[in-house]
């Protein structure tokens, strides 16, 4: 049988079950859900950034936005409110849209060698 050690989303057993598999879980505790589930975000990003296809990066953006979902929930806050410092981080610093890579900044003071 082999050993996953991962979180799985909440139907995964019933899943295998459907399928004549036998399978073995374990309820985790808080301690242990917080890390699986940060484990779980980077796993996800990574299969977004091996993703080929747009179709493979909106599934891999789906799962990385449940795991979001889920980080929000255990640390007491809606996605509501989430998605609200998003928007005021966006309004006072701005997004991503205009594709600007910083490249470096120098002090003001010091003279250009």
């Amino acid at each position: 049988m082999p050993t996953y050690n991962k979180l799985v989303r909440d139907k995964i057993p019933q899943i295998i079950e459907a399928t004549g598999k036998k399978y073995k879980t374990e309820r985790l505790n808080d301690d242990d859900y917080i890390k699986y589930l940060k484990h779980k975000g980077y796993e996800e990003l990574d299969e977004y950034c091996a993703a080929q296809s747009n179709e493979e990066a909106v599934e891999e953006l789906a799962d990385l936005l449940e795991v979001i979902h889920a980080l929000a929930n255990y640390h007491g806050f809606s996605m509501e409110e989430v998605e609200k410092v998003r928007k005021e981080k966006t309004d006072k610093r701005g997004g991503f849209q205009e594709k600007i890579l910083l490249i470096e900044v120098k002090d003001g003071k010091q003279d250009e060698s």
